[in-house]
This record gives C-alpha cells, structure tokens and sequence, in this order.
C-alpha cells in the first residue's frame, strides 16, 4: 500500500513527505509518522476488531487492515465517505466495512471493538465510544485542551478509561450531526 493511492493528484508529488497533506473538504490526510505511532498505541493483533473514526481518504483504516482481522470506518462527510469506500474496494480490501455517520456516536451494530482510533479532535471520550470498547482495549484520539491538542491513549478497564498522554498534536475538529 502507497500513501499516494490516498492523496489528491495535485498532492502526489508530496506524498513520501511526513506531513499532513489536505484531501479536501476541510480534511487532511495524517503524516505518516502519526498515524503509525497512533495505529501501534492500538496494541492489536490478527484477532483484533478495530473502530476507525474519521475515514478521511481510508490511509488509516487501508494500515488497520493489515494489521487485524477486521475494521469498520466511519465518515461524517459524504462525499468523503463515498471516494474512500470507492477506492478502498478498488484497491482489494475485504476487510474495512465503511459507513457513512457521525463518527462520535461510534458505530452499536458491529460493537464491541478491541480498539477505537479517532482521526479528529474532540473534548473527551464520547458515552458511545467508552459503551462500545471492549474490556481491557484501547481508545486512540486527540484531545482538545485549551488551545492545544493532546494525542491520549484510553485503558478501559473495569468500565473506567485510564488516560496515557502521548504529546501535542494538529488535527481538524471532528464533526457531529
């Protein structure tokens, strides 16, 4: 898998570059160098089931894949939505069912996950996200504090989230209905 399958044509020149890249409508496509550090955060295996927040251009959820037995994207925006999905299923995968909806109420109908990983700044871990993780998996998301953005791995663990802080961090807002 090629980070440039999942950027623009005007942006292909850059996409070997470590650096967010815009992929349209107010979106962004993560460096590299975060979405790995993000994904590894995840701790998942072969065995795992992963919710993807925020399909964006489907990079992120095209890495889970290879990397666990199964991964449900969702993605606010339509029109994204429907280019990720077209060009996840042109490049082969079987494993990644994409939805369109609002990514911070999760996604009931498949829970629970082993892991959730959010590709969009929020306030905190939503009700839904913290019902619908498995015991003992883990949350991956940027938190909104102040001014800043902080990247927080969440430990569920007898129905509390542990939070681990892992840095600053830039990513668009997440958006709700």
């Amino acid at each position: 898998m090629e980070r440039e399958d999942f950027v623009p044509d005007e942006y292909k020149h850059l996409a070997n570059l470590d650096t967010p890249l815009p992929i349209g409508y107010e979106a962004t496509i993560s460096q590299p160098s975060l979405v790995d550090k993000m994904c590894k955060l995840l701790q998942i295996d072969k065995n795992s089931k992963i919710l993807d927040v925020g399909t964006g251009s489907g990079y992120q959820a095209a890495l889970l894949a290879g990397m666990c037995k199964e991964v449900v994207t969702i993605e606010r925006v339509y029109e994204l939505y429907e280019e990720a999905e077209e060009r996840l299923k042109g490049l082969g995968y079987t494993n990644i069912k994409s939805i369109h909806g609002d990514g911070s109420k999760g996604y009931k109908e498949e829970a629970p996950y082993d892991g959730i990983i959010v590709a969009a700044t929020t306030d905190g871990i939503t009700k839904e996200w913290k019902d619908q993780l498995k015991e003992g998996g883990r949350i991956i998301y940027p938190e909104r504090r102040g001014w800043a953005q902080v990247l927080v791995e969440g430990i569920k663990n007898e129905d509390k989230i542990t939070k681990i802080d892992h840095g600053y961090v830039k990513f668009v807002p997440l958006i709700k209905d």
